[in-house]
């Protein structure tokens, strides 16, 4: 039996949310865990329970199509200086890790405690997943 490309869709953002669980799991200082789309748009994400939501919808909203147009835009000149195989940043209040995929961009929000060995093998365990 052939299935529907709504079918398709919803397996596939099953599939997705699966791999955003599993990062979550990797440890308790992870936040959120999201798949954006090169527009910015939020397949899935997972939160971790009794996490404080820093940003408002609207805020994430542009937070989301900011760091995909980062993206892009790094893509384009890709060619020149080879691809970017993910970001850092740190902010007062939390420290961001993007990963880019075929599937799309992780978004990974950490308690900014986290020292920089810490992120970077937090960053190592996430790229064996997605």
């Amino acid at each position: 039996m052939l299935k529907t490309p709504n079918q398709r869709w919803s397996e596939e953002i099953s599939q997705r949310r699966k791999k955003c669980q599993k990062i979550l799991t990797i440890s308790e200082s992870i936040r959120y865990v999201g798949l954006i789309n090169l527009y910015g748009r939020t397949l899935t994400g997972v939160i971790r329970p009794g996490t404080n939501i820093l940003l408002k919808p609207d805020s994430a909203r542009n937070e989301f199509f900011l760091v995909s147009t980062l993206f892009n835009m790094r893509n384009k000149i890709s060619s020149s200086i080879g691809n970017m195989d993910y970001a850092v940043l740190r902010h007062g209040k939390i420290t961001l890790i993007v990963i880019q995929s075929k599937e799309g961009i992780y978004y990974i929000s950490v308690k900014n405690s986290s020292s920089h060995d810490m992120v970077a093998k937090l960053i190592t365990k996430i790229k064996k997943i997605v």
